[in-house]
């Protein structure tokens, strides 16, 4: 059994290096499929966190009344924040949200001399309320208006809701877009490993005669092809990551100067994740496409 398993690898090794140049252009082409793939991880994961940052700043403001009771604000806010689809809440007061008005506009003496002239508090409470998802405000905005409360001013989802909707757009279609780029790539890379491996079973075609002549077991002359498309894909998910490394290394500090997130040090603390994926997507493309080539033109 061991010196069977020893000959199909060392059969599989001689025809990776005697099919050298065919071996190189499948290498190359998962080598580039599986780079794009990776890419797209890492754009995906850089889009996921420039738009969570854009949804943490999109959000409903409900204006209370000035002359809002403090326990109706207060059960308001409680049946707000029981709602399955509301991840957090800001409550200002009143006073605080005349302290911010002074400290923004201090430097407009026009403004601040207006405020003086009016005698107490012209502001009322708010509360700011985010949503898990960006699709989740139509229904929180439905809750607020059908519950029709006294005590609420103004609600602003209508300024808000062209942005919001543009935005849950964009996040709709990126995903969808890093969907179908996957399948198309995943599909490219099978394609072009399968005939990689029928070449190669056509270039060996007189060896595989002779093997079957004097009895060869159908493992000893299928193994060997198994083992080059696997080959191919161990080969190819290095090669990505190596040419990955350098280019997100210097992409590094310029993401971090405009997302806020430094993709090189998300590539180094999440390696062995990327690493397991893309290795393991190039495996499992070499050994499929090698399977279904041998099964089709290698019937042993």
């Amino acid at each position: 059994m061991i010196t069977s398993f020893r000959r199909v690898v060392r059969a599989g090794f001689v025809g990776f290096w005697r099919n050298a140049y065919v071996s190189l252009a499948s290498i190359f082409v998962i080598t580039i499929a599986l780079f794009v793939i990776g890419s797209t991880m890492l754009i995906d994961q850089l889009l996921t966190v420039s738009l969570t940052q854009l949804q943490a700043k999109v959000d409903i403001n409900v204006y209370f009344v000035t002359n809002a009771a403090q326990s109706d604000i207060d059960a308001l806010v409680n049946s707000v924040k029981a709602l399955p689809e509301v991840m957090k809440i800001t409550y200002t007061s009143s006073d605080d949200a005349l302290a911010q008005f002074r400290a923004k506009y201090k430097g407009d003496t026009t403004t601040m001399q207006a405020l003086e002239e009016l005698k107490g508090n012209p502001l009322g409470a708010t509360i700011a309320i985010q949503a898990k998802e960006t699709s989740q405000y139509e229904g929180i905005n439905r809750f607020l208006t059908e519950a029709n409360n006294p005590v609420v001013d103004r609600i602003n989802y209508a300024d808000n809701k062209e942005s919001i909707e543009k935005l849950s757009s964009i996040i709709a279609a990126v995903k969808q877009a890093s969907f179908i780029t996957l399948i198309v790539l995943l599909a490219a890379a099978v394609m072009i490993t399968f005939n990689t491996i029928r070449l190669a079973i056509f270039t060996a075609k007189e060896e595989i005669s002779i093997m079957r002549l004097v009895g060869a077991s159908n493992m000893y002359i299928r193994g060997p092809f198994m083992l080059q498309g696997l080959m191919y894909g161990l080969i190819s998910g290095v090669l990505a990551l190596l040419i990955l490394y350098p280019i997100v290394m210097w992409l590094g500090p310029k993401t971090a100067m405009f997302f806020e997130f430094n993709l090189f040090d998300y590539f180094v603390t999440n390696f062995s994740h990327i690493f397991g994926i893309l290795v393991g997507i190039g495996i499992a493309l070499g050994l499929v496409s090698s399977v279904l080539a041998v099964a089709r033109y290698l019937r042993v």
